[in-house]
This record gives C-alpha cells, sequence and structure tokens, in this order.
C-alpha cells in the first residue's frame, strides 16, 4: 500500500485559509440573453481549508470533483461543485472562482456594422457551513474625455481608454450583458470592435458631449446600482489609462453589506 503523506498530522498548530489548484483551464457554458447559452474557455481555481492538523490536501481529488460534471462545467451547478469540495476534502469551507471571456455582437452606431466585442467575466463563489456567497465581477473597457481639459482648451480635449471593474450580489442573478450596459452608459461613449468613418464621427462627438472625470464614472455607476432594487453589495473600481500621463486615473466605491441606499 503507497503511502499518503497529505495525511499525515502537522505538529505546527497553523490552519490555511486556502489551498488548491489554480490556473485550470475548462470548458464553460454560460447563459446570454441573446443565445440562450454561449460556450467559452475558463481559467478555474478550486481551494478549500485546511485545518492545522493535516499536513496537505490532495490535489488530485479537485480535479476528480470537476471532472465528475463531465467535460462542460455549468452555471447552474456551481454549488454542486462545491459540495462536492467540502465533502471529498473533508473540509468546512470551498472556493471556486471561475474567470472567462464573454462575447457580445454590438452594432456600430451609424453603419450597424456587426462585430464582436469580448469582456472578462468572474465568478466568485464560497460555500461555508451550507452557505454560500455568489459574487459576479464584469470588467468592462469605456471611453473617458476629461472635463477640465475640454473646459481649458481653444481646441478639443483629452481622452483615453477606461476600465470598469464592477462586482454584484444580488438577489437574483443578473444578466452579464445588463452589467455591460450599466457600465457603458456611464461612461462618455461606448467602445466597439468594428467602426467605420460615420462611426468614428459620432463616437468621438458622443464622448465630447459627454465628459467625466473617474470620480464622475465610478459615481455614475454606483448611482445606477444604487436604483436598482436586485443588487444588495457592489465594488465599483475605475481606471483611466490617461493618453497625456505616464499614469492612470483611479477611484473605488464599495457599498458596505447591510448599508442604507442612498433611494
Amino acid at each position: 500500500m503507497l503511502k499518503d503523506t497529505q495525511n499525515e498530522r502537522d505538529d505546527r498548530r497553523i490552519p490555511i485559509d486556502r489551498v488548491g489548484v489554480k490556473s485550470l483551464r475548462y470548458p464553460l457554458q454560460v447563459r446570454d440573453k441573446e443565445h440562450a447559452v454561449q460556450s467559452t474557455v475558463a481559467t478555474i481555481q478550486l481551494t478549500v481549508d485546511l485545518p492545522h492538523h493535516f499536513k496537505g490536501t490532495h490535489m488530485s481529488r479537485f480535479i476528480e470533483v470537476l471532472a465528475g460534471h463531465g467535460p462542460v462545467v455549468h452555471v447552474e451547478n456551481i454549488r454542486d461543485i462545491l459540495e462536492k469540495m467540502c465533502l471529498r476534502l473533508e473540509s468546512d469551507c470551498a472556493h471556486l472562482e471561475i474567470e472567462f471571456p464573454f462575447f457580445l455582437e454590438k452594432q456600430a452606431p451609424v453603419s450597424k456594422a456587426v462585430g464582436l466585442m469580448d469582456y472578462m467575466v468572474r465568478f466568485s463563489a464560497t460555500l461555508e457551513q451550507g452557505k454560500m456567497d455568489f459574487v459576479v465581477t464584469t470588467i468592462v473597457p469605456v471611453t473617458t474625455l476629461c472635463p477640465c481639459s475640454k473646459a481649458i482648451s481653444a481646441a478639443g480635449a483629452h481622452n483615453q481608454r477606461g476600465c470598469v471593474t464592477l462586482s454584484v450580489r444580488c438577489k437574483t442573478p443578473m444578466w452579464i450583458e445588463d452589467m455591460v450596459r450599466l457600465a457603458e452608459e456611464s461612461a462618455s461613449a461606448e467602445l466597439f470592435s468594428l467602426l467605420k468613418r460615420p462611426d468614428e464621427k459620432h463616437v468621438t462627438e458622443q464622448a465630447y458631449a459627454n465628459p467625466v472625470f473617474v470620480e464622475d464614472l465610478v459615481r455614475n455607476v454606483a448611482a445606477r446600482c444604487e436604483a436598482d432594487d436586485n443588487i444588495l453589495w457592489y465594488r465599483i473600481e475605475v481606471e483611466n489609462f490617461e493618453s497625456i500621463h505616464n499614469h492612470s486615473a483611479y477611484a473605488l466605491i464599495e457599498k458596505k453589506v447591510g448599508a442604507p441606499t442612498n433611494r
């Protein structure tokens, strides 16, 4: 019989908060509003807590649990995966993090030319003593135009690409598309993968007519989150990749759990 070193005792009496596998690529199916199901490839992290008396965990069991759900992971079976991780690895707490590209067809504003835009999405799920916590994060690129630059310049204003990282906990699942729209509508203008010249004119002028500081953008997103009764908690990070500085502008707003809304 082969020796099981992981099951040996550890005398340092130091528990480990999370131990497991990460950077595992796996097929994923996620629902979208247009096509019902979208197939993509996810990067997955699976971890559990490790009591102080265990020397190590059984890394192969994480893969066994995941493989037990077939060749494709579905969002609907995330809780089942976490429950099996707790059972197979004798843990009180299990974590699953799934990150994947999500694609949307977008029409250019004037020519109506169609192109695909990709957005990074992350599902973070934790099961502890039967209670599950689920956070969805969507990373949305946008355009911002500086109000100060517009106010002081005789011609033009500097603009830049920005990035809105929106994380939410909701009463009922929120469509990724709705999270994308919430962020895009808060910016000076949205991004497109395909633009013809009339579209470029439209987007440029739209941004010029809607200047926002990084502070404006993060507050715009927060105000829209506050107005949505389905959103229980949110965390918003905005980074503007400045076009005339060698640094980024940054802002963050997080709604504290249980804090009153501004409605």
